[in-house]
């Protein structure tokens, strides 16, 4: 019997090792993988490049050290990211939901620089950005919901690809201070945000000074 919190169904497979997208099991059993970790590991398995990596961080004798001082390699990786994306600042997290966290609370902080007392967020019904108290409030799930209310207030709920529902918002709703969206959601049954909504949403929230 595991000791392990049952929190997943999970199958009674377990993997020893992996190779770029195929995986093995206990009993030497070959799989492809189509899942990527539920879409984390998208860098496959035994990747050349990250195992010399990894294997070099282990080797210095130092894995961890705390953000209290400079950590070099996060430095560079953060100078790549922004080479990339445009972007001036890199947050690193952990997870998804960390950074799911830590934009509504950056959306949160700027509602609140604007003189915003009670911030609100734009979401989109079907949406799914994590099982925190905050981000199991913005998703659009009545299933993932159940059990855990009350649910964390200031979100605006949606319908995915309807502008004017958006458009309708802004003009009732002053306390707007961002809009959340999944370009393309998973959970909710991939749903595709398309081309020129995002184009429009994007418009709209340059507009109206939200963050997006």
């Amino acid at each position: 019997m595991s000791h392990l919190m049952n929190t997943y169904a999970r199958q009674n497979v377990a993997f020893v090792r992996g190779e770029g997208v195929w995986l093995w099991d206990e009993d030497g059993r070959k799989y492809l993988d189509a899942l990527a970790g539920i879409a984390v590991n998208t860098l496959g398995y035994g990747h050349p490049k990250l195992t010399r990596a990894l294997s070099a961080r282990l080797a210095s004798g130092v894995i961890h050290t705390s953000n209290l001082w400079r950590i070099p390699d996060q430095e560079a990786a953060a100078e790549r990211v922004a080479e990339i994306t445009g972007l001036d600042e890199v947050f690193f997290c952990n997870s998804g939901l960390e950074a799911n966290e830590c934009a509504i609370k950056i959306a949160r902080k700027y509602g609140h620089e604007r003189g915003i007392a009670e911030p609100a967020i734009v979401v989109m019904e079907k949406a799914f950005h994590g099982r925190s108290l905050a981000t199991l409030s913005a998703t659009g799930s009545r299933k993932v919901q159940a059990g855990f209310e009350p649910l964390v207030s200031g979100f605006v709920r949606v319908p995915l690809n309807d502008l004017e529902a958006v458009r309708h918002v802004a003009e009732h709703n002053k306390n707007v201070a961002a809009v959340f969206i999944e370009p393309i959601q998973g959970e909710g049954g991939i749903n595709v945000a398309r081309l020129e909504y995002l184009r429009g949403l994007y418009e709209l929230c340059q507009r109206k000074h939200w963050l997006f």
